[in-house]
């Protein structure tokens, strides 16, 4: 049954949503412990995807170190299971653009293409794949992270998730209020994700060891102590299974 959904006969509808029943956990978090509701958690990938984390995919092939972008693969694999045996929805959000690139604009298409003889957006990887393009496999999910019927999936074409996308519509639907972040990475399309789901209202969890980065360790505690300063809160997958688990 949908979340948000009216009941309906031939001659009346019922404007009451599904009853959601409470369902709190109790996780050690930074700056303070947190309870929350599980019947209001979703859990937000960022951009696990062959052009940030795969040894073949766009970053490496412009000399960037992608091994440590790999890094939440094993945890969050763990961590999956017993969070959507919890009910709680998993959302897939890829940078996955149009092939004509029509709603992008250019400072977007500079930040990867800075001097308009580099390999950006759209542009053919060796292997025939197309940077960042939706329904490629440089947009695709690692080899590692496998879907399940119930998931969802948003493409994104900023460092956000949010403008021009429908990731706000679906968390709305889903009825959600609290948002735990795992991906890549964490300083730039995770906390730009998380920063705009703050602004809009969200209850936002980063889950330390779910993210990763390919830029200097000093970006990590930077935005650990932002999101912990200003924006939410952070935790790790122990002590958010440790909750599931008492």
């Amino acid at each position: 049954m949908s979340r948000n959904a009216w009941g309906l006969s031939p001659d009346a509808v019922d404007l009451r949503r599904p009853v959601v029943e409470c369902r709190p956990v109790e996780v050690a978090a930074l700056p303070q412990r947190l309870t929350l509701d599980l019947a209001r958690t979703a859990l937000v990938a960022v951009d696990l995807q062959n052009d940030f984390c795969h040894p073949d995919g766009w970053l490496a092939s412009i000399g960037v170190d992608v091994s440590g972008a790999a890094a939440p693969v094993a945890a969050l694999t763990a961590a999956l299971p017993p969070l959507r045996a919890a009910g709680v929805p998993v959302v897939w959000l890829n940078w996955g653009n149009r092939p004509d690139r029509a709603n992008l604009p250019p400072g977007v298409r500079h930040v990867y293409d800075p001097d308009g003889a580099s390999t950006g957006i759209g542009d053919p990887l060796p292997g025939g794949s197309r940077v960042l393009e939706l329904g490629s496999w440089s947009a695709g999910l690692v080899d590692e992270l496998v879907p399940e019927p119930g998931d969802l999936h948003v493409a994104k074409y900023r460092m956000s998730g949010f403008p021009d996308t429908p990731l706000d519509s679906v968390l709305r639907n889903l009825r959600v209020d609290t948002l735990l972040f795992a991906g890549v990475n964490t300083d730039q399309c995770v906390l730009a994700t998380l920063t705009d789901a703050a602004n809009l209202g969200y209850d936002v969890v980063l889950v330390e060891d779910l993210c990763a980065t390919t830029s200097p360790d000093f970006c990590t505690a930077a935005t650990l102590y932002n999101v912990r300063q200003c924006f939410g809160f952070t935790t790790t997958s122990a002590e958010l299974l440790a909750g599931l688990h008492p």
